[in-house]
């Protein structure tokens, strides 16, 4: 006697996405001091958004309008398209799992990138699509190569992260065109920019919902700094919506997460100060690496990749990190994984990160 599990979920191994750092500090039985590994803001939210949630609070009691009329009145205004071609989620890792549920069914081929953002991947082994992956080329995913790996397995669906997550590298607008020209004509790109705000303009692609073959994901998680409110939106066109609508979650985007996030939208001075932060730190990361000795990876987004050489000497520090309660996260994947990712924090934080990161490099070399 038990549950009835589909055949997909029983031929599963059981799998974590990411670790949590709450899980981390629970079996360490101690908090963490400086927490720069999950790529969430430091620097907190918008006072209008803040005060936009807590009024929100007060009808919490309601349930969202599933629609999200008025986010998604904005969004199609900043974006310059129509309200049927915006759509919302919880979170970009909410809406990669629809698409991959409206697109791949077991068996159909779908290409991504060797090392790139695994949830994408946990949601089609969830479908049991057959993934086909492309290792990164010069820390940089290989546009080329997923072209051709599309076209040669007939894909249904193509990843890509423009900054990537986890190297914190990009594209021109320019080398995406050419990827979406090389694709085959009958499969989807999922464009995750979720680092977005973080690129330079170059990196952009300018905004086109009107291409059936081209979806866009966009975060409130990161900017913004509402990763734990949930809440991020699609781009894309409007027959891709209306077969969302068939199958998404519709009170999954509550009513605290809409209010913040469209308050946010209206303080523009915040988001561009986090921006500008975030740059400054960058730079503070990449001249603090060079005093040791290490190589930094080109970053567009809110963390750097340090280059310590080999996967066993970035685990090793990374565990070092930790037994200073210090949280940082690396690839999963050789050669990748040669890198600790950190993210930028505020200025105690990136300095507090610094003292641990000098006292304790010396041990793994």
């Amino acid at each position: 006697m038990g549950p009835r599990f589909t055949e997909i979920i029983r031929k599963l191994p059981p799998v974590v996405p990411f670790v949590p750092p709450e899980a981390l500090e629970r079996s360490n039985g101690r908090l963490l001091q400086v927490r720069v590994g999950a790529n969430e803001s430091a620097f907190g939210i918008s006072p209008k958004a803040r005060q936009a949630m807590c009024e929100a609070v007060e009808r919490v009691s309601w349930y969202n309008d599933p629609e999200g009329y008025e986010l998604r009145t904005v969004l199609a205004q900043l974006h310059g398209v129509e309200f049927e071609q915006i759509n919302l989620g919880a979170g970009i890792d909410e809406l990669l799992g629809l698409m991959v549920r409206l697109l791949v069914q077991p068996g159909d081929p779908v290409v991504t990138s060797l090392g790139g953002y695994p949830t994408f991947i946990y949601h089609v082994d969830g479908f049991a699509g057959q993934l086909h992956r492309v290792p990164y080329k010069d820390d940089c995913e290989d546009l080329q190569g997923l072209a051709a790996k599309a076209c040669e397995v007939g894909a249904h669906l193509l990843y890509v992260a423009n900054p990537d997550n986890p190297m914190g590298t990009w594209h021109t607008a320019e080398a995406l065109r050419g990827l979406i020209e090389a694709m085959p004509a009958d499969c989807v790109l999922i464009l995750d920019e979720a680092y977005i705000e973080f690129a330079p303009q170059e990196a952009i692609l300018p905004m086109d919902a009107e291409d059936p073959r081209v979806v866009r994901m966009r975060t409130f998680s990161k900017a913004h700094g509402m990763a734990g409110a949930r809440i991020g939106y699609m781009i894309g066109h409007r027959d891709m919506g209306a077969a969302l609508d068939k199958v998404r979650n519709h009170f999954g985007v509550n009513r605290v997460a809409q209010a913040g996030a469209l308050a946010s939208l209206g303080d523009e001075d915040f988001v561009r100060g986090v921006v500008q932060e975030v740059e400054r730190g960058r730079r503070e990361y990449v001249e603090l690496a060079a005093e040791l000795g290490l190589r930094t990876v080109a970053s567009a987004t809110n963390f750097v990749g340090m280059d310590i050489g080999a996967g066993d000497r970035a685990r090793a520090l990374m565990a070092a990190l930790l037994e200073r309660d210090v949280f940082v996260r690396m690839p999963g994947t050789a050669p990748l994984d040669r890198c600790i990712r950190v993210t930028v924090g505020t200025a105690a934080e990136r300095a507090a990160f610094a003292m641990v990161l000098r006292e304790v490099l010396p041990q793994i070399r």
